[in-house]
């Protein structure tokens, strides 16, 4: 089954045929780790990803040229620059793939063509982007006060899937140290 339409279905009754509605605007799309789904660099984000397989991630480089990790997302997740996305908006974030990821993609057209046909798609993807943004506050609320050490062991605790499968580089991007750092840490809890 769609992975995209199973985990919709944990959320409500889809009938056969918006099934086939749903999936007829989806488009699969395989991205290599390293790859970019999204470049920003002050373009609008045109596109909304559903994770099917592997661990994607939204970045950008600050002022002084670091990149900086600001989510991941895995399997049956919808990821997008939001705001970008909604309101038509350039973004310097972009959104990048930190192992072989296997994608759903969909439009901001399609996306609103759907909605006209299946009005009830529209609350529900809200409820769900609305819900991945608390828990993405919810999370990063977490580290706020601890040492690089004690945020990468509260790190591998919360998101023990995501730790064992994407480059040490973006984890340390995500927690604001270096790489180097991160490799000392890693070596000193070991």
């Amino acid at each position: 089954m769609n992975p995209l339409i199973a985990h919709l279905k944990l959320l409500r009754h889809i009938s056969t045929e918006d099934e086939q509605v749903i999936a007829s605007h989806f488009e699969l799309k395989h991205f290599k780790e390293g790859d970019y789904l999204f470049k920003g660099d002050g373009r609008i984000s045109r596109e909304m990803f559903f994770v099917c397989r592997g661990v994607i991630r939204i970045m950008s480089v600050n002022d002084k040229g670091v990149e900086v990790t600001h989510v991941f997302y895995n399997e049956n997740k919808f990821c997008s620059i939001l705001q970008s996305f909604n309101d038509e908006t350039p973004t310097p974030a972009s959104i990048q793939a930190c192992c072989d990821a296997e994608v759903l993609s969909i439009s901001k057209r399609r996306l609103l063509d759907l909605y006209n046909q299946l009005p009830w798609l529209k609350q529900v993807i809200d409820n769900i982007n609305q819900l991945h943004l608390i828990e993405k506050v919810n999370v990063r609320n977490t580290y706020l006060g601890l040492d690089a050490e004690n945020q990468y062991k509260l790190f591998t605790m919360q998101q023990p899937d995501i730790a064992t499968r994407v480059p040490l580089k973006d984890i340390a991007a995500y927690l604001g140290i270096t790489p180097q750092s991160l490799s000392r840490i890693r070596k000193n809890i070991s």
